[in-house]
């Protein structure tokens, strides 16, 4: 399976890039080095009372993916990088860190998406854009390998459903209406 990732981590390098995505993909990628562009929507929901609802399910969706992919599952895999690998290819970006598997970026990204779309909120959709982006730009960047980037979809996704039930629950549990 390696040798078909690297073989699709090739093929980007070799169809598309230019120098334009050179300097596009690590300005997305920045975007969410640490969850910011996240962590900032969350941010701003929460500061509205119309949507802090929302804001504290995008904040608990961060919050889990922090613990299930960073503390734990990026520590447990161990999973050396595609740059680790390929020492040949030129990284446009700082190499990061911590380990590969999943993509913490992605996972992050996802968690925002799943958030929004469990809650209903119609930001799920330029969310969904920008994610789509962050985790192409991964791949470009050479960061990450594919099934890095699809593990953290799945895992933000279904942290952000699971961040929209467990907010549910604790409302019941306190008589909350909604």
């Amino acid at each position: 399976m390696q040798a078909a990732e690297m073989a699709a981590l090739d093929w980007i390098q070799t169809n598309c890039r230019t120098a334009f995505l050179d300097w596009l993909m690590p300005a997305v990628s920045a975007l969410c080095n640490n969850g910011e562009i996240w962590i900032a929507l969350a941010a701003a929901l929460l500061l509205t009372k119309k949507y802090r609802r929302t804001g504290a399910v995008v904040a608990l969706a961060l919050l889990l993916d922090v613990l299930c992919c960073n503390a734990v599952l990026k520590p447990l895999t161990a999973r050396p990088r595609p740059c680790d690998v390929n020492t040949a290819v030129a990284l446009l970006t700082p190499r990061p860190g911590d380990w590969s598997f999943p993509s913490g970026h992605t996972a992050a990204s996802m968690a925002a998406v799943g958030a929004l779309l469990a809650e209903g909120s119609r930001l799920w959709v330029p969310a969904l854009a920008l994610t789509v982006l962050i985790a192409f730009s991964r791949l470009y960047l050479y960061l990450h390998w594919p099934s890095d980037v699809l593990a953290g979809a799945v895992l933000g996704a279904a942290l952000g459903f699971a961040a929209s039930r467990i907010v549910r629950r604790i409302e019941r549990k306190r008589g909350v209406s909604r």
